[in-house]
């Protein structure tokens, strides 16, 4: 029998999109010859708005909140390939380094690899990046992951780039955890931003795939609907669909995510959106919630805010009817 301490035992879980770094869209519609010079105007914004720098600010938030659990979005791995030789940014690792620096270790659970391209720039070198979304799960935490997936949308926005089609490839990842015999499915994931239409198909597409279980849900994520908007048909399809908000049961103010200013240097917060979610089904409640890298001191020495979002936080706790496992404590491997 579980004692009275592990019923009612916590946990903590973040979403954050920790931002690309530039200003991909400037790419669409582009004509061939247009494309090289908005290359290099693309990397000189990564280069300005300097990731390892940013890193070490949002380590700093996880390592004050400390999440078990973790769904980043825009990791993005960034490839250089230039007559002195290839470079590699990679944003994951920069992390990860930056946390292990703090005293913090986390695993990947899952990955998810999305849309990727390599274009040359004004300098003559090649350009490439791969986006990412991800799970990461502290080390030596007592959950147990099975049924890992990690897939992509079959709906997807196609953008001209130098007057060739480009399909803008989004997904998901999901995993079911076990902890003290009960179990329920994460799903991490970043749906379109530039399409009404595509995003809902996406929105369709998560609760026909990992949103079809009988386990407790938890959707986490960067979903570009507006929560508290007038027409955010997505956002109320995942509400219709038996979803809570956390941030309407425990969240106090407004609750922004999006967007700050490309170059991250506007010097008061634009953030006017919520669409940066944690969404739950079925036999959580929400202890506390509240939003991350939105304060003034959590720029970086340069002035940079973490990223274009802010992050969301919460903690969380099992409630009464929880799926509970048999006799055994949980499936897989960690």
């Amino acid at each position: 029998m579980l004692t009275k301490k592990f019923r009612k035992k916590s946990f903590r879980i973040m979403t954050w999109n920790i931002y690309f770094g530039a200003d991909l869209t400037q790419l669409i519609n582009t004509t061939p010859e247009q494309v090289p010079q908005v290359v290099t105007e693309i990397f000189n914004q990564l280069q300005q708005t300097n990731f390892p720098a940013r890193a070490k600010a949002i380590a700093k938030q996880i390592c004050r909140r400390k999440p078990d659990l973790i769904g980043l979005q825009e990791v993005a791995l960034w490839t250089v390939q230039s007559p002195k030789g290839n470079s590699v940014i990679n944003f994951l690792d920069i992390l990860l380094k930056n946390l292990k620096e703090l005293g913090l270790s986390y695993n990947v659970v899952a990955i998810n690899r999305n849309f990727r391209d390599r274009l040359p720039s004004s300098t003559g070198d090649i350009i490439g990046i791969l986006d990412r979304d991800v799970i990461l799960a502290r080390c030596k935490s007592p959950f147990k992951f099975s049924n890992i997936q990690e897939n992509n949308f079959k709906t997807n926005l196609v953008v001209p780039i130098g007057n060739q089609p480009f399909t803008v490839l989004r997904g998901w990842s999901s995993v079911d955890i076990s902890l003290y015999g009960k179990s329920f499915r994460l799903v991490n994931t970043h749906l379109e931003g530039e399409s009404q239409e595509v995003r809902l198909a996406q929105g369709k597409e998560l609760l026909k795939g990992p949103g079809a279980t009988e386990l407790p849900l938890i959707f986490i994520g960067d979903f570009n609907s507006n929560a508290d908007g007038m027409e955010s048909p997505t956002y109320d399809m995942l509400i219709d669909a038996g979803f809570m908000d956390g941030w309407d049961i425990s969240g106090k103010g407004p609750g922004f995510t999006a967007f700050q200013a490309r170059d991250l240097l506007n010097p008061i917060s634009t953030l006017s959106k919520r669409i940066d979610l944690i969404l739950l089904r079925n036999s959580f409640n929400v202890r506390k919630i509240n939003t991350i890298g939105d304060r003034q001191r959590d720029r970086t020495p340069q002035g940079l805010w973490p990223s274009d979002h802010a992050g969301v936080a919460a903690t969380l706790k099992f409630g009464h009817n929880f799926y509970c496992l048999g006799s055994s404590t949980g499936a897989g491997t960690e």
